[in-house]
């Protein structure tokens, strides 16, 4: 490794990149996090005003909608937690590999442990990045499928009331 200065880099760059992907991953979901927080407050507000003006089919629809909001919030709340987990194994991993390329042959036991323990941060980071990544597809799919049921209910009212009977 002394005879090439750039396997230190390969060493601290894979993790390093990962990390970064983990951030903006972190950030994407946070902002979906916030919209999720958003759309259940106003189903809440839009229930909680209604003062029993709004049809019963309009009002099973909200109410399902509150509670798909509220499971897509919990989704990706999971999905935060793993993707913060996957920030923290791939930092680490990188400052493992950096210690461990340091030490180098001074303390070949010491540097060979903390490529070890680089390489298990980095499955635990990878671990990480699909499990949140499988939670933020579920919470995409409840996503559309709120979408596709508001556009039916919209699509049929609006077809009742400006359709002429057959």
């Amino acid at each position: 490794m002394s005879d090439n200065p750039f396997a230190v880099l390969t060493l601290i760059g894979a993790p390093a990149i990962l990390t970064n992907a983990s951030s903006l991953l972190a950030l994407g979901t946070s902002n979906r996090f916030a919209r999720a927080v958003d759309r259940q407050r106003q189903l809440s507000s839009l229930l909680e005003k209604d003062n029993g003006k709004m049809d019963q089919v309009e009002a099973n629809l909200r109410l399902t909608q509150l509670h798909w909001a509220e499971a897509r919030g919990q989704l990706l709340l999971k999905a935060l937690t793993s993707i913060y987990l996957s920030l923290g194994a791939f930092a680490a991993a990188s400052l493992l590999s950096l210690m461990g390329a340091l030490i180098g042959d001074r303390a070949a036991y010491v540097s060979f442990a903390a490529g070890i323990l680089a390489i298990l941060a980095g499955l635990v980071g990878v671990g990480g990045l699909v499990a949140g990544s499988v939670r933020l597809v579920r919470e995409t799919r409840i996503a559309l499928q709120s979408l596709k049921d508001e556009a039916a209910f919209t699509t049929k009212r609006f077809e009742s009331r400006h359709l002429p009977p057959v």
